[in-house]
């Protein structure tokens, strides 16, 4: 059984609506399912508005989806309040993107991750001061480390302070909200490379959402492309890399050729933007930009489906086999 199970969930928010007129709303996520093994890491990719830092929320239940299940171990999220909520939660955490913004300028690094262990635990004052300073060298600062204030360390060091946070309680599962996007590329590395041998440790889940295609497929075991509050594809990293199958994917794949086959690539340049996701296009969502679209794209809406038989790779695409693994292999 999957560790996380994800269900046709939607989350919509009111938007201002004429007078007299219909109600509107911004479908941010719109009809999303998939799973997440234990000790696996799922990549999330898309442009910036496409519902990933919405569907991080509702997996930590920062806010109720609007319909659809999310379920733990089998247990409902959506079900839970309260006390069983707050007992729940250290099963499950969260990296933010922000290291400057995400730790509390007040607390020394100490407070903070005593607190999540007063908070989750039942360890007395010794027992959480020895756990404290193990986090911090699981995650490569000294020990002393822990009586300074976020101020007097570096975004890297910040951003690992995080992940000791998130680490605490030891969760099952973690959703890394871009946690590299605000920190320089070699730091991006380290940062990488540690979520990388903490899995190995501890057997963690990661659901990993970044811009950058080539650090998702790195660290990825599974690739999940998003566009306007769908999936257009999901597929194993590196299968969803060298074939990809839609022409979305194979979009943001052409900007970084080196993860994309052993063939040069030709740069596909997506005209127009993003349509609003208050109005979102008949049939395809993405055919306004697609430059294979056809009439039947205007006018229905596809499914994620099998290419080529592989039940590991779906792709919600009308013409998968044209655009993707034929044009990939030929």
């Amino acid at each position: 059984m999957s560790l996380l199970r994800v269900e046709h969930l939607k989350k919509y928010y009111p938007a201002p609506s004429p007078l007299f007129g219909p109600k509107r709303v911004v479908r941010a996520l719109d009809d999303v399912s998939f799973e997440l093994d234990a000790g696996e890491t799922l990549g999330l990719v898309g442009e910036s508005g496409c519902g990933k830092s919405t569907l991080a929320r509702q997996l930590i239940r920062l806010e109720e989806p609007t319909s659809g299940k999310i379920y733990l171990d089998g247990i409902d999220l959506g079900s839970l309040r309260g006390r069983e909520l707050r007992r729940m939660r250290g099963s499950f955490q969260m990296i933010f993107q922000d290291p400057y913004a995400s730790l509390n300028p007040r607390m020394s690094v100490f407070s903070a991750l005593e607190e999540a262990l007063k908070l989750h635990t039942k360890l007395n004052e010794q027992e959480r001061a020895d756990r404290i300073a193990e986090l911090l060298k699981q995650v490569g600062l000294k020990p002393e480390h822990a009586r300074r204030y976020p101020h007097q360390f570096s975004g890297g060091q910040r951003q690992r302070i995080g992940i000791a946070r998130a680490l605490a309680v030891q969760p099952r599962f973690i959703v890394a909200d871009e946690p590299v996007s605000a920190l320089d590329v070699s730091v991006q590395a380290q940062i990488v490379n540690l979520l990388q041998d903490i899995q190995k440790d501890t057997g963690v889940a990661f659901l990993f959402i970044a811009h950058d295609l080539a650090v998702v497929e790195h660290i990825s075991h599974r690739i999940m492309v998003m566009y306007l509050g769908r999936l257009a594809e999901t597929g194993p990293a590196h299968e969803l890399c060298t074939y990809p199958a839609h022409p979305y994917t194979r979009a943001l794949l052409s900007s970084v050729p080196t993860t994309w086959s052993e063939k040069k690539t030709e740069r596909i340049i997506l005209t127009g933007d993003v349509p609003s996701p208050l109005k979102p296009p008949s049939g395809c969502r993405f055919h306004p930009r697609c430059p294979y679209c056809r009439e039947i794209c205007r006018q229905e809406d596809p499914v994620l489906r099998s290419i080529g038989g592989d039940p590991k790779h779906l792709c919600a695409c009308h013409f998968p086999a044209e655009t993707g693994r034929k044009a990939g292999k030929d």
